[in-house]
């Protein structure tokens, strides 16, 4: 079901009032015009920077006679990154509204390729840009090159669909994610030997596959004592990401790290904790890094149970993809440093 974000409109006069000023300053202020003075400059021109305000932006998109319809298509069930990131769309409401873009979310099963492919293509003919959590299989890249063919502009969010006509990728470099992940459990395993595991939603996720190489690479080249399992797929659910690692630890007691992909991270550090499996302790004992940072992430991280989270911002990623859809719309250059998505890494001693 498609929820739609429905924001107030922005106007000159609300720049007038937050400023402080008469709207004919506002003007002036504008059009680079004399006779204000430069302190009354500066707060006409902190108001516009705050709301994002472009009045000929606004003045063009009234006059186009409709609103731009963009259509976000997220994975369903609760995933605390994509909610976060849906949270951000929905605080961007005045700037939506300011250039009469309508943004409407869509979950679906982004892990089954036949249940992403039909959203798709059921959003044909309907939206001005679709932006899409991709899994990287052919049903899903046929769906996304008919969409560009019908004339949409497609943007892939986190995960990519490369081989597709997609106009543009938002989010990070998933390889050298996966690289600082594997760099970080083998420095902080340190001298110890033993078994790596590995939890992902799932490896036709392209931005799981990437992650999943690159710590690949670095355990293989870097740390030859560690020893990686085959890799878990969790699909991002907190109760099959237990049951399988649950499962694995009960196997292996020589497990010495863990990196968790995706998603499933409740459920990743139950079994950590599980004590009828008998991995009970194994918390303290196995260097677990994961991604982002989220009220669960951030416990995990104080608790001492995670001992880093690769994060990448939420909000940059929300407004990046709108932007970008709003370019592409627009036939308008896309900024490419201003869109690019950063890798941070966070601790509990960083914690923001």
């Amino acid at each position: 079901m498609a929820e739609t974000l429905s924001p107030t409109v922005l106007t000159l006069k609300d720049i007038a009032r937050e400023a402080g000023v008469s709207l004919a300053t506002v003007d002036r202020v504008l059009h680079n015009r004399p006779g204000v003075r430069p302190d009354t400059v500066r707060r006409v021109k902190d108001a516009i920077a705050r709301n994002s305000f472009q009045p000929h932006v606004a003045a063009a998109e009234l006059a186009r006679g409709r609103a731009r319809r963009f259509a976000f298509v997220m994975p369903s069930g609760p995933n605390p990154f994509m909610q976060q990131i849906e949270a951000y769309l929905g605080e961007m409401a005045a700037w939506l509204s300011a250039r009469r873009l309508n943004v409407e979310m869509i979950a679906t099963d982004v892990f089954e390729p036949a249940a992403l492919a039909a959203s798709l293509e059921a959003l044909s003919g309907d939206y001005d840009g679709v932006a899409v959590v991709a899994l990287d299989h052919p049903s899903v890249r046929a769906a996304i090159n008919d969409l560009v063919d019908a004339g949409t502009k497609v943007v892939t969010l986190v995960s990519d669909v490369p081989s597709s006509r997609r106009h543009h990728y938002v989010g990070i470099d998933n390889i050298a994610a996966g690289r600082t992940a594997g760099a970080l459990v083998g420095r902080l395993v340190g001298q110890r030997s033993g078994k790596v595991a590995i939890v992902a939603g799932s490896q036709g996720l392209r931005d799981h596959a990437e992650r999943i190489f690159g710590f690949n690479q670095v355990m293989a080249t870097e740390f030859p004592d560690l020893s990686v399992l085959p890799v878990l797929e969790g699909r991002d659910e907190d109760d099959r990401s237990e049951q399988l690692l649950a499962r694995l630890l009960g196997k292996h007691a020589d497990i010495v790290g863990l990196y968790n992909v995706g998603a499933g991270t409740q459920g990743v550090a139950k079994a950590l904790n599980d004590k009828a499996s008998g991995a009970a302790g194994r918390d303290k004992q196995v260097v677990f890094v994961g991604h982002d940072v989220t009220a669960l992430t951030r416990r995990l991280l104080l608790q001492g149970v995670m001992d880093a989270a690769i994060s990448q911002n939420p909000g940059h990623e929300a407004r990046a993809a709108v932007r970008v859809l709003l370019a592409l719309a627009r036939g308008e250059p896309i900024l490419s440093e201003q869109e690019k998505i950063r890798i941070d890494i966070v601790m509990r001693d960083n914690l923001p």
